[in-house]
């Protein structure tokens, strides 16, 4: 049946609400999501368009995707791509979805970066690339390097970097493995930190999301003890290194991060109040 489109957003977001338990307004906001994707039409479109009819092709591209989100796909696949800190970036499901909570990251490392000076940046387990590109993007002096361990993500990575001209070095590497002999001014990383057998990795998007960039071992602290541990080898005198970790991860991470010779150790809230970021200077 033919019904206008501002009629097939309202359906459509009645049918995520119900399914996923979403609050009203960002089921609708999904709906634009996907009904956008479906006809290549961006928001301001689709509301200047609320009463046009729309032929069966284009009312069968929307009801297809609003499925797949009814069966709990994550709308940043369906549509492939996610905005962070200002940039919309491509994502697939070889990478984890980029999160707001992580653009505290980004704020953290900027506010250790003055700009106008060609300091060197490390981003650890890059996946899309969305930490490295920020930075890279608010900071074009800076000299910003990336690694992961896995090729399907460094492609994401690289296509994101080039549609968006960021100047970004992308190296295959399992952590430091792939760095010998390099320092840098600044570490950064949002490596997996939940533990397994979390019963989160069974709910939600997480249930589609790459395993091995969500589960950081049996406690989920495993990669941050690894890149707490190897830093020293790759910083220089005075450099920073920071982490993103679970919200009940703090303590560990500053407790991790002293045993190892970080000074000035604090850990950062994000914008619910939770534990999000901690880092440290390393002075030799």
């Amino acid at each position: 049946m033919s019904v206008p489109l501002g009629d097939l957003l309202r359906e459509t977001a009645r049918v995520l609400q119900d399914a996923l338990g979403l609050p009203i307004e960002e089921a609708y906001l999904e709906a634009r999501l996907l009904a956008g994707h479906a006809i290549s039409r961006n928001a301001a479109q689709l509301v200047a368009a609320s009463e046009e009819v729309l032929n069966d092709e284009d009312q069968e591209r929307i009801r297809a995707l609003v499925e797949r989100r009814r069966g709990g796909e994550p709308v940043a696949y369906i549509i492939g791509r996610r905005e962070f800190f200002g940039l919309e970036l491509k994502v697939t499901p070889a990478v984890l979805i980029p999160r707001p909570e992580t653009e505290l990251l980004v704020e953290q490392a900027l506010a250790r970066l003055p700009a106008g000076q060609p300091l060197r940046v490390l981003d650890l387990g890059t996946g899309s690339g969305a930490v490295a590109i920020a930075i890279a993007h608010e900071r074009p002096d800076a000299r910003v390097t990336a690694t992961d361990r896995w090729e399907a993500a460094l492609c994401v990575a690289r296509e994101n970097a080039a549609q968006l001209g960021a100047r970004v070095r992308f190296v295959p590497s399992d952590w430091y493995a792939g760095l010998a002999g390099e320092a840098f001014d600044l570490i950064v990383s949002n490596p997996p930190y939940v533990a397994e057998g979390d019963p989160h990795l069974h709910q939600g998007d997480l249930r589609f999301e790459p395993r091995e960039a969500l589960v950081g071992g049996s406690d989920g602290l495993e990669c941050l003890r690894r890149i707490v541990a190897g830093a020293p080898s790759y910083l220089r005198q005075g450099g920073w290194l920071l982490l993103e970790h679970g919200f009940d991860q703090g303590a560990e991470c500053r407790f991790l991060l002293e045993e190892t010779g970080f000074v000035e150790v604090f850990t950062a809230r994000d914008l619910a109040g939770l534990e999000r970021v901690s880092g440290g200077r390393l002075e030799r």
